[in-house]
């Protein structure tokens, strides 16, 4: 993730939670707000309540991999948090990438490129 930093403080995640947009999908929430730097920033949430730290670890792993694939298509200036939900420890990793892609479209985040 070249051009990307990431989220790491409490009061980070949390001021995206109650500012900023939200976009759901069967297997993610995706929560976004338009920042003042010109650089994106991310974070990853997955609870505990989806299962032990190989499962948890294992889809924090692929959405990140998900967002280094496709972050030359994200606008900069942005930040986002993707949440995890139940249905993402059994998703398969393309099932993961479209719920990821189809949030941030709803979100508006992706730029479109013609070519």
């Amino acid at each position: 993730m070249k051009f990307t930093d990431t989220l790491k403080k409490n009061y980070e995640f949390r001021r995206l939670y109650s500012k900023g947009k939200s976009a759901a999908t069967p297997f993610l929430v995706v929560y976004a707000r338009k920042s003042k730097r010109h650089t994106n920033r991310i974070g990853f949430t997955v609870s505990n309540k989806l299962g032990n730290a190989v499962k948890r670890n294992r889809v924090r792993r692929r959405l990140r991999e998900i967002y280094r694939l496709h972050e030359a298509e994200f606008q900069p200036g942005t930040e986002l948090v993707a949440v995890a939900r139940y249905r993402a420890v059994t998703a398969s990793y393309r099932q993961l990438e479209t719920a990821f892609m189809s949030a941030c479209k709803k979100l508006q985040l992706i730029t479109e490129t013609t070519g």
